[in-house]
């Protein structure tokens, strides 16, 4: 038996506002703020393992890599890595324990990078004394620092 009722898709009401759950990406999974936080976080852990310092002793001209400054070079690649994970994370589905703000997050991770940097960029360790100026890595750093501020903003601007 055949009906001749034939069934129309129902289209959602444009006038209705459409509600997301907090853990579903708005974007896909390249969206503006999770692309801006992940380059900036890879970069930021690369840029560890650049040439903070420069000089020359002896007429040997020598770099002193991040990772090499002491504890504060090291926590820069943390950092890094840390915000990395964290839109890792976001786009696999997971969301920060006890409904804290991933943006909130981000830019905690941020400013800690950013005052770490500046830290490095005023205070040459005694540990590097040949090497008395500052290689291009610290102002990489400095700016990928920056641009996870950024990132952590936009995702900010995002959830309002």
């Amino acid at each position: 038996m055949e009906t001749d009722i034939f069934l129309d898709p129902v289209e959602p009401d444009p006038e209705l506002p459409v509600h997301r759950t907090r853990h579903e990406p708005r974007g896909g999974a390249w969206d503006t703020s999770a692309r801006v936080t992940a380059v900036a976080g890879l970069v930021l852990a690369i840029s560890a393992f650049t040439d903070w310092y420069a000089g020359s002793s002896i007429g040997v001209k020598l770099a002193v890599i991040g990772w090499h400054t002491g504890v504060l070079g090291k926590l820069v690649f943390f950092v890094g890595l840390a915000a990395l994970a964290l839109v890792i994370l976001r786009e696999a589905g997971m969301e920060l324990p006890g409904g804290e703000p991933e943006s909130l997050a981000v830019l905690g991770l941020g400013a800690l990078a950013t005052v770490f940097v500046l830290i490095r960029i005023v205070s040459i360790p005694d540990s590097v004394l040949p090497a008395d100026a500052r290689g291009i890595g610290i102002w990489i750093s400095l700016v990928a620092a920056l641009g996870v501020i950024a990132g952590g903003l936009l995702r900010a601007a995002e959830d309002l």
